[in-house]
């Protein structure tokens, strides 16, 4: 399983840097899975391709968010599956089970910017570093309980006890959203 999201991402990689920076493209719900799978936060663009309204302003915005992958999905057949009917930039995220819907034709304005923060807003991890941008992704979130930990970056056992963390996560989400 590890190697067939490896080899994913992989491909999906080359075929970015191949088309010079284009989106990787999810062509069957197999794919857009383990796609979504791959991360703790990912953005699918459910488009008609890469001519329409908004895709270079969520190419340049993907290269501003690094952090998060994103593709594109250009299959009807798929599109269906996750409920979206036209055009649609989709986060979806872990920590919550959630898929936060950006529907092209409602949005007055769409630029790089706003497809940034849109993003950043709602990008909610396991483990989120606190600012004033993911505050407002963290409260308006579905998750109600929050653990708070204060740790020093600067220490070299950051990195450690962060991915001890993230480890354990996990299994502690469930445990709560259970009770």
């Amino acid at each position: 399983m590890l190697t067939s999201v490896f080899l994913a991402l992989l491909v999906s990689s080359a075929i970015a840097t191949e088309k010079g920076g284009a989106l990787p493209s999810l062509n069957d719900t197999k794919a857009a899975e383990t796609f979504i799978d791959s991360a703790d936060v990912v953005v699918i663009a459910f488009l008609e391709g890469e001519d329409s309204r908004g895709y270079e302003e969520l190419v340049a915005a993907a290269k501003r968010v690094d952090s998060v992958p994103v593709a594109i999905c250009t299959v009807k057949e798929v599109w269906a599956d996750y409920k979206v009917s036209s055009d649609t930039i989709t986060l979806f995220r872990k920590a919550d089970n959630h898929q936060e819907n950006l529907v092209l034709a409602d949005a007055k304005k769409l630029d790089s910017d706003g497809l940034t923060n849109f993003i950043t807003t709602n990008e909610v991890r396991y483990i989120t570093e606190y600012d004033q941008v993911t505050a407002v992704g963290l409260f308006g979130s579905e998750v109600k309980s929050h653990l708070l930990l204060f740790a020093n970056r600067g220490t070299k056992e950051f990195t450690e006890l962060k991915n001890k963390l993230e480890a354990l996560a996990p299994e502690f989400t469930v445990l709560v959203c259970a009770d």
